[in-house]
């Protein structure tokens, strides 16, 4: 069997299986955490722009865009999974190097909203959609994370699992729609590593594309099944020889659903084990930002590719930049949605701060990656204090993570600007009922 058809057999398998109630609580943790990263990314500029372009997809449709406007399916899968990525909060499956909530749950939202699904049907075709592309993005490893934005590959085949599944696709179908998605697959990380305003478009297509792929397949359109694992397929073509042998070897008995990190700050998740470490030492050292005399970080490779602006000129790049985040977070306190606003960014204390930091490629912290983010962190202050610490992890990670309530809070704290604390909380209510009350959000 070829890659596409062992995910496939997966999926015909879901339809008859019930989902362990455990795997089911993760699955309403990652719907939540991805509402509270879509409603602070529906202002951004690129999502304003799409729902610009896209009129004619609006207003008409059997989806619905938070809020309630009617979209086309693929019209809302592009834009929510846009949305969703685009204040650099949703989460991340770390073995894959993938954030696999914006494109698959944008996804799994407007086919189930489409087909008039129920709210545990929507969550079963999250689970699909997270266990199959980890698992793609698992097999094609650390080679092709070295050029490729995963988000926007292997993002694609979450969506088009998930939209597959809700959409009813039998299991030639199923193959077939992910066969398609192979070739739908784009997202270059040079996108944003040094402009990177267009970057939350790679899930927005992801999404689309995952969707498309799944529409053509119910209306029999077929693809080449060894789009993976052919001579000429994914595997080789975007990626060093990929291994595909063992891609169903733990489908329906090990969840990656369970394994997900829900971020703790905001901005490039390959920063946040540093800031976890510098406010680490602050908090048992007791020392201020005007204390310090030099800040020395040792990183993994991805951290210095793709968060490698020093003088970061706006928001984007901020986002995107080591020793902006740090600085920031030890001046503030925290890395909050605020950290970008204009007056911010050129704030004196952190641009002074941000000058007496340096960061290296630390080989041991790199050769963890990706199973394991942590940084090596240094302070030394201005009165010869030296404090050294290696975070191994950060906060939201698998092994320090984020409380249903601390996940719950950070869907308030988001979304409430967008819509409000008392209908944030009802989001909130809704969203944990999802297997219960069976209502779509």
């Amino acid at each position: 069997m070829f890659a596409t058809e062992v995910l496939a057999c997966y999926a015909a398998r879901c339809r008859d299986e019930p989902l362990p109630a455990e795997v089911v609580h993760h699955a309403k943790r990652a719907v939540i955490d991805w509402h509270a990263a879509l409603y602070p990314g529906l202002d951004a500029p690129a999502v304003r722009a799409l729902i610009a372009v896209l009129a004619d997809d609006l207003d008409r449709g059997a989806a619905r865009l938070a809020g309630g406007r009617a979209a086309t399916p693929r019209a809302a899968a592009l834009i929510q999974g846009t949305a969703a990525h685009a204040a650099e909060v949703d989460d991340s499956f770390r073995d894959a190097m993938v954030h696999p909530g914006a494109a698959t749950i944008a996804a799994a939202l407007a086919a189930a909203q489409s087909v008039g699904a129920s709210g545990l049907d929507l969550l079963r075709g999250v689970v699909v959609g997270y266990e199959v592309s980890t698992r793609i993005g698992v097999a094609l490893g650390r080679a092709h994370y070295e050029h490729w934005h995963n988000t926007g590959t292997v993002g694609s085949f979450g969506a088009a699992a998930a939209a597959g599944f809700l959409l009813g696709l039998d299991e030639q179908a199923f193959a077939n729609a992910l066969a398609m998605t192979g070739t739908f697959s784009a997202g270059l990380q040079q996108a944003f590593r040094s402009e990177a305003m267009a970057k939350p478009l790679h899930a927005g297509r992801a999404a689309e594309a995952g969707m498309l792929a799944a529409q053509l397949a119910a209306r029999g359109v077929r693809s080449s099944l060894d789009i993976l694992d052919g001579e000429g397929g994914m595997g080789r073509a975007m990626g060093d020889f990929a291994d595909w042998s063992q891609i169903g070897a733990t489908l329906g008995r090990d969840f990656n659903t369970m394994r997900l990190t829900f971020k703790n700050h905001v901005g490039c998740g390959h920063n946040f084990p540093a800031i976890d470490g510098v406010l680490g030492i602050q908090d048992l050292h007791g020392f201020t930002y005007r204390d310090i005399e030099r800040i020395h970080l040792g990183v993994y490779r991805a951290t210095l590719d793709i968060a490698p602006h020093v003088d970061p000129i706006d928001a984007d790049q901020a986002r995107f930049s080591l020793h902006y985040m740090v600085a920031s977070a030890l001046v503030h306190g925290s890395v909050r949605l605020s950290a970008f606003d204009a007056q911010r960014l050129n704030d004196t204390a952190t641009r002074a701060l941000m000058k007496r930091i340096t960061r290296t490629l630390d080989p041991a912290i790199d050769a963890a990656f990706p199973g394991r983010r942590g940084a090596r962190v240094e302070i030394t202050l201005h009165d010869g204090r030296r404090f050294t610490h290696v975070q191994s992890d950060r906060k939201g990670d698998p092994e320090l993570p984020l409380s249903d309530a601390e996940l719950g809070d950070k869907l308030i704290e988001l979304a409430s600007p967008a819509i409000g604390g008392e209908a944030a909380a009802a989001l909130l209510a809704r969203l944990w009922d999802l297997d219960i009350h069976q209502e779509l959000p």
